[in-house]
């Protein structure tokens, strides 16, 4: 008896509705909530549900600032400023502005200094003349960088400054004179 196998059948008319289209290059990704976000119980981000964008044919000329994450696939000229929030510039994107944002990902041509407060990543299309300020950066084989790198230290966080100031006012004697300068601690690189 013949039987017919799946992989074998084919419809004899093509489906009705059209497949949807394949998805971009970039997607918006889950993200950790940063550590600062954690300890100040601010509410966290916990995906990028929320992004605008700006489209392949739009120009946009003079200041960007919000409070929400941006992708940038068209043109923008003057500045970018997201502190708390990331920034993508897309394939096709073409940005001529000094950026400051949480998380900067090139994917396309940047003319300007970027400041990510956390992470720039350059991608392997990426093409950036200027400098950039993070504490970490991420750069593929293939992108293009004219300009200095600055790597930060992290900022200690104002708990550990406070129980510090507690530890060394309480070890410090009940007296009414004036508090003693704090010295820093002089290593051997220090000239003398």
């Amino acid at each position: 008896m013949w039987k017919s196998r799946k992989d074998d059948e084919k419809p004899l008319v093509p489906p009705m509705f059209p497949q949807p289209p394949v998805a971009s290059a970039w997607e918006p990704r889950p993200v950790q909530p940063s550590k600062s976000e954690e300890s100040h119980g601010e509410p966290t981000r916990t995906s990028k549900i929320d992004v605008a964008r700006i489209g392949r044919t739009v120009v946009v000329k003079g200041e960007l600032s919000g409070a929400e994450d941006l992708f940038v696939d068209g043109e923008v000229e003057g500045s970018i400023e997201l502190r708390s929030h990331g920034l993508t510039v897309g394939p096709n994107g073409r940005v001529r502005a000094n950026i400051v944002a949480q998380d900067v990902v090139i994917f396309g041509k940047v003319e300007g200094n970027v400041r990510g407060n956390e992470r720039v990543e350059l991608k392997r299309s990426a093409v950036l003349h200027g400098d950039i300020f993070t504490q970490r950066i991420v750069i593929e084989d293939g992108a293009f960088l004219k300009g200095g790198i600055d790597i930060q230290k992290a900022e200690p966080k104002a708990e550990v400054r406070r129980e510090t100031l507690a530890a060394a006012s309480a070890a410090a004697p009940a007296s009414n004179a004036a508090p003693a300068p704090v010295v820093p601690k002089s290593s051997l690189l220090d000239g003398k």
